[in-house]
Parts: structure tokens; C-alpha cells; sequence
């Protein structure tokens, strides 16, 4: 594709949340603090929420890299589970091994007698539940069942609970008022501001190995900034094809026009098969 072209390793601008290519915006720095003062003072419930393609499954996964050497964490990334799978999947993830037909009695006891364990080992164990706005009633019931195993000292589970505004509008319902109670801290992630954006875009650029000038004039940021919202994902997906139009064009700089030709293709991407709007770039 455009690699060679612009002198680059890799991809600059993909979708898959890989930490090498992390930017630490104010929102996201924000969020991981949050997390960890929640998770140091031995919270129960933490929430952080954000629209679609904000970063949190990248947040999650800075937050699970960056917690200390005696936490145990459980990453629980398809939430959509009944209660019982949702027990099954986090005793896998706590090393227990059980049968698919075990009741949830066992399970349960299983769960707390590992708990325990750790505990007298002073680890501890913090859960992280990915798109958990996709989780039934059923489900977050009993994560808030199990957040009530604790010793004298402290709880013996966190969890940490990353959805979209969904999550929000689900907590809100009345038979969730114990468990939307129980969550002390949250964090809304917001968007990209313009400059954040710049230097999110040539941040990336130089990860994948570039050495240049700014690939991104200040019209194209302008634009992208607009066309995207300050969305991260939306703003890979166009900075991405608008590279594609400076390398067929053989230019060296993305301008406002080329990120406006992205925008146009990407507003109904869905119905179209691919890069039909590159055809003739390359006559």
C-alpha cells in the first residue's frame, strides 16, 4: 500500500487497540489515574464509560499492564453471558478449571474460596469487564453479589465495569439502584481536541517509523478534527484513506480535500463494497 511511500514500518492507523501505539491524552490520562486511585483505595465497583471508538478497550488494557505485581486480574472482554457462564469464564480466568455442568453453587464457592486464597497471600483481584453494557440484569446482580465477599480489611474483588453510554442508561433502572450505589468512581471519556488530535496523528506516524515533515497540514487536521468529532477510531479510519488518496495522487502531504474525499466515501462505507472512490486515482 502507501508504506514504502511515506518511509513507513507499519500501518499507522489501524483499528486493533495495540498499546505500541498508545497516546496519552488528558482524557485517557485522566481515566487511567482514576482507576488506579479507585482500585489503591479498595473500591468495589469502578465505571468508565465513552461513546463507540473513544479507546476504552486500549484504556483497559493500559490499566491491566500497569497494575501492580500481586494483582490478579481478569479480563472479561464478551460479556454477554448468562449468570452462569459470566461465573464459569471468571473462574477460568482465576486459574479454576470446572466443569461446563457445574452449578452455580459450586461455582460460587469455588470463586470465594480462590478469593480467599489470594487474599492471605495479600493479592489482589481486579476484574475488568469490556463492553458491559451488554450485560444482563442477571449477570451484574451477580457481580455485585460477588463484590460482597470481603474480609474485615477489604474486599477480596474489583471490578471494573468499561461500556458505552448504554451502561449508564441500564444502571439507571430502578432494580439496579444497589449495585449503581456501590460504584464510588467513574469517568466519561470524552473526544479529541483539534491540537490533541495533530499530535495523536503525528504521533502515530513516527511509532509506524516515519521521519518526515507533518504528513497532515493544518487544513487536513482542521478537517479531520471536524469530519471525525475528535473520535479516535473514526479519525484512524480517515486519516488512514486520506493517505491512500495523497499516495495515489504520488503527493507527500494530506490536505483538507483529501480528508473531505475520505469523509464522503466513509459516511456510507457500510453499503459499499471497499475503495470504489479510488478508482480514479489510479487511471
Amino acid at each position: 500500500m502507501y508504506l514504502a511511500h511515506f518511509g513507513l514500518n507499519e500501518l499507522p492507523f489501524g483499528l486493533t487497540p495495540d498499546t505500541a501505539f498508545v497516546f496519552s491524552t488528558r482524557a485517557h490520562q485522566e481515566a487511567l489515574n482514576t482507576l488506579h486511585v479507585a482500585c489503591d483505595s479498595g473500591e468495589g465497583f469502578i465505571k468508565i464509560t465513552g461513546e463507540v471508538g473513544t479507546g476504552k478497550t486500549l484504556l483497559c488494557r493500559r490499566f491491566l499492564a500497569t497494575l501492580p505485581t500481586n494483582a490478579v486480574s481478569c479480563y472479561l472482554p464478551n460479556p454477554n453471558h448468562t449468570s452462569r457462564t459470566l461465573l464459569l469464564a471468571l473462574a477460568a480466568e482465576l486459574g479454576e478449571t470446572l466443569p461446563a455442568t457445574a452449578t452455580e453453587f459450586t461455582l460460587l464457592k469455588r470463586i470465594n474460596d480462590t478469593l480467599l486464597h489470594l487474599a492471605a497471600e495479600d493479592r489482589r483481584v481486579v476484574v475488568c469487564v469490556d463492553e458491559a453494557q451488554a450485560l444482563k440484569h442477571a449477570s451484574l446482580e451477580t457481580l455485585r453479589l460477588l463484590s460482597n465477599l470481603e474480609t474485615e480489611k477489604r474486599k477480596l474483588m474489583q471490578v471494573v465495569l468499561f461500556g458505552q453510554p448504554e451502561l449508564d442508561d441500564k444502571l439507571a433502572q430502578p432494580n439496579l439502584r444497589q449495585l449503581r450505589q456501590r460504584i464510588s468512581f467513574h469517568y466519561r471519556l470524552g473526544a479529541l481536541s483539534r491540537e490533541e488530535l495533530r499530535l495523536y496523528l503525528d504521533h502515530r506516524l513516527r511509532v509506524a517509523g516515519y521521519h518526515g515533515a507533518e504528513v497532515f497540514s493544518r487544513s487536513a487536521v482542521k478537517a479531520l478534527h471536524r469530519a471525525s468529532g475528535g473520535t479516535p477510531r473514526v479519525a484512524n479510519i480517515l486519516a488512514h484513506k486520506s493517505l491512500l488518496a495523497v499516495f495515489g495522487e504520488g503527493g507527500v502531504q494530506v490536505d483538507a480535500k483529501h480528508v473531505r474525499l475520505a469523509a464522503r466515501d466513509t459516511a456510507d462505507a457500510p453499503a459499499r463494497s471497499g475503495f470504489g472512490w479510488m478508482k480514479w486515482l489510479f487511471r
